[in-house]
């Protein structure tokens, strides 16, 4: 099987995803591909931040994540959105680049209620105020 269709989603990636969208128990989900399957490998807790999200992503390996932004709007109202994150750096390699790239959407399809996409090659591109002007 080639890689694109071939791509395995762990039922685990679609139960976490839901539980950090209805029941708010993380603020994030690192998910990584291993074996030509999608797998949870780090999840955060609600009291962590951006920070701690940004600081468990591999400085040249490929991820996906989801984060779960708090923000409040000009008008003052509470709300938070989804982000999906495909963290792709630099320094990572090609062959692993393109097997983020090409399973990208298709991970992304089995998680219902991403809000916002955002791709990332260096820490500056998914900055936390990049993440706020996105989210607004």
């Amino acid at each position: 099987a080639n890689a694109a269709s071939g791509m395995a989603v762990l039922d685990e990636c679609k139960l976490k995803f839901l539980e950090l969208k209805a029941k708010r128990n993380y603020r994030f989900i690192v998910f990584k591909i291993e074996n030509y399957e999608v797998i949870v490998e780090k999840l955060g807790s609600p009291e962590e931040t951006y920070e701690d999200f940004t600081a468990c992503l591999p400085a040249n390996e490929c991820r996906y994540a989801v984060f779960d932004f708090d923000f409040t709007t000009n008008e003052n109202c509470q709300k938070s959105k989804i982000f999906f994150i495909a963290w792709a750096p630099d320094t990572s390699k090609v062959r692993e680049k393109m097997v983020y790239a090409s399973s990208k959407d298709r991970f992304k399809r089995e998680l219902d209620g991403i809000q916002v996409e955002l791709q990332a090659t260096d820490p500056s591109e998914m900055s936390f105020d990049i993440i706020k002007a996105r989210a607004i």
